[in-house]
């Protein structure tokens, strides 16, 4: 157990902001508590003639479907093969509310029900709609298709909701990623990308479909031409600066990343500096503050909204009260009257703050995933590594983990010259080392507070650990020199026992303890390698192996050891350390990894 082994993120699946097609509330009218009653009423009312009927029959078997345990009520009745023919109904209403009812039956019922979804032949009305729907975008330059809601353009929602079923099943079926790459489905998504100034929640969809559908997809590589470079490269040197254009070039650095050997060598470098360029604009925004200052631009936004209706409802009653004295007054038009200088329609949404913040988290987490990837890109199978790990801890990895003449380490993991220097170009490990701390306190208390915005606690310590894992990483494949030197090293070593130490009770969220211990695994590797002197007191060890002990992950119980061979190593070297050295390695300790 002598070398750790980088951790490797896959795309994350579904959509961050909410698996689910928004819906909320209720099921509709008359159901009472027999799913499979409404199930059937339901899919019976797809067939017929009335669109409006279709369309609410689609509408509310959505809602349903938001619901787990209403799922295997319309999955007995076939629901797959109801609602396929309704994406290619002649009503544009019905296409989008039949995808979005597909969206959500593909998130809520995970990997099993999108397999069966496949099966079903999902994929043929699918690509034939998004087919349909790339063709009427162009359709669209000249003459907008409108919805019932004139805000709304059709073709571009219904696209919507495809591309996330599209995502959905691709994620979890390899046939459905089969049928992408035969159906040049590629350059359909690519077109619905180009939306992206215009449409950036469209654009988000694909770009989340396409980091999945191009991760260890070789047989699509082929498809990636000129044209298609362009686009991506178009938009990852766009310079809107809303959190989710943030969120969207990150998504399409990562898919860049996984085609990158279609890429030609002489321009590897250059286009590694420019993904990582794009994670360092990521990286640099603080959460925390971000957080903070959104969730007070939210409240202000509601107070001046709702002092706005206030004025608005005051201003009607004297309206009707001038109307009622003069009846030879000419009659006002019907419908909404737009006052001069009305802005309300440029108003962002109810969740438009948190939405942001949303996209910033998850631009962060993907970042940092994919740093991770990069850094383990020639990852060893799992036969080399039980060959790589059945060496002893500690000597055997100081003596032989270094090249004896470069200093370089001699790692299974291999980073190229190309991302490294891009890494050290733009302060990456600073960054990731920032996104190491524990969230803001401040905007803790907020999210808390605050029922929509508590997941967001999650998200902040799902980047902490991510930051962690991403550390480690790095550590493994860098020299010591290009981290910093040994001062460096040991600043990183007390403040990664701050992390694990200075909380008044020992961290036992499991995620965070893999993550922070295999970080202070490798930087304790390192460090002994070049005889840095630790700074990890007996005490705090010992505290660190009985949690170790308890721990039910066995990454975190490995890495324990792991640590407490390194310490036992570098200890035995020193003298007059026989009493530590008893208590570290005491018959007390029952370590069974």
């Amino acid at each position: 157990m002598g070398k750790s082994k980088a951790k490797r993120f896959r795309s994350a699946p579904f959509s961050p902001a909410g698996p689910q097609r928004a819906a909320s509330g209720e099921g509709p009218a008359g159901e009472d508590g027999d799913g499979g009653s409404s199930a059937a009423e339901l899919l019976e009312k797809l067939q017929h003639p009335s669109a409006d009927v279709r369309e609410f029959a689609c509408a509310s078997i959505s809602k349903m479907l938001q619901q787990k345990h209403a799922i295997p009520a319309f999955l007995q009745r076939d629901v797959v093969r109801c609602l396929g023919p309704m994406l290619l109904d002649q009503s544009l209403a019905v296409r989008e509310t039949a995808a979005g009812a597909l969206r959500n039956l593909s998130a809520c019922g995970g990997f099993e029900v999108c397999d069966d979804m496949v099966t079903k032949d999902i994929m043929t009305p699918l690509v034939a709609l998004l087919k349909e729907c790339s063709a009427g975008l162009e359709a669209n330059e000249v003459s907008p298709m409108k919805c019932k809601d004139t805000k709304k353009n059709c073709v571009e929602d219904i696209a919507n909701e495809a591309v996330n079923v599209l995502w959905n099943v691709c994620e979890c079926n390899g046939t459905a990623v089969s049928v992408f790459n035969k159906e040049g489905c590629l350059d359909v998504v690519l077109q619905y990308l180009k939306k992206f100034s215009t449409n950036v929640d469209l654009a988000l969809s694909v770009a989340h479909c396409l980091q999945t559908v191009t991760e260890d997809n070789p047989d699509l590589l082929s498809s990636f031409n000129a044209s298609a470079h362009q686009v991506l490269e178009s938009i990852m040197l766009s310079q809107d600066n809303t959190m989710e254009h943030i969120l969207l070039r990150t998504l399409l650095a990562g898919s860049v990343w996984n085609i990158k050997d279609t890429i030609p060598s002489s321009s590897q470098a250059s286009t590694i500096n420019a993904i990582l360029k794009i994670f360092s604009e990521s990286l640099v925004v603080d959460a925390g503050e971000t957080v903070i200052h959104m969730k007070e631009a939210e409240t202000q936004r509601l107070k001046l909204t709702a002092e706005a209706e206030t004025e608005e409802n005051v201003g009607d009653t004297i309206d009707n009260s001038v109307l009622n004295e003069d009846d030879e007054m000419e009659e006002p038009p019907k419908g909404k009257v737009k006052r001069e200088n009305d802005i309300s329609d440029l108003l962002p949404s109810d969740k438009w703050e948190l939405k942001q913040v949303t996209a910033l988290l998850m631009a962060q987490q993907t970042a940092l995933e994919i740093i991770v990837n990069m850094c383990c890109s020639e990852d060893p199978s799992d036969d080399e590594w039980e060959e790589l790990s059945s060496s002893d801890e500690s000597d055997l990895f100081m003596e032989n983990s270094y090249d004896e003449g470069g200093g370089q380490p001699m790692s299974p993991l291999c980073l190229s010259a190309e991302v490294h220097a891009a890494l050290m170009n733009n302060l990456i490990p600073k960054k990731i080392l920032e996104k190491t701390a524990f969230p803001n306190s401040v905007a803790v208390d907020i999210c808390t507070h605050s029922p929509s915005w508590k997941p967001l606690i999650r998200k902040m310590n799902t980047v902490q650990c991510r930051a962690l894992t991403c550390l480690h990483s790095i550590l493994l494949v860098s020299d010591v020199d290009c981290l910093g030197g040994a001062s460096t090293l040991q600043s990183l070593a007390q403040h990664l026992s701050q992390l694990v130490f200075s909380q008044p009770e020992f961290p036992t969220h499991t995620e965070f303890l893999e993550a922070v211990t295999s970080a202070m695994r490798a930087l304790l590797q390192t460090m002994a390698s070049k005889n840095i002197s630790q700074c990890m007191t007996p005490e705090q060890l010992m505290t660190l192996c009985e949690a170790g002990i308890h721990s039910g992950n066995i990454s975190v119980r490995v890495n324990v050891v792991s640590i407490l061979g390194i310490a036992g190593s570098v200890l035995a070297k020193i003298e007059d350390t026989a009493e530590t050295l008893k208590s570290l390695f005491s018959d007390d300790w029952k370590i069974s990894s």
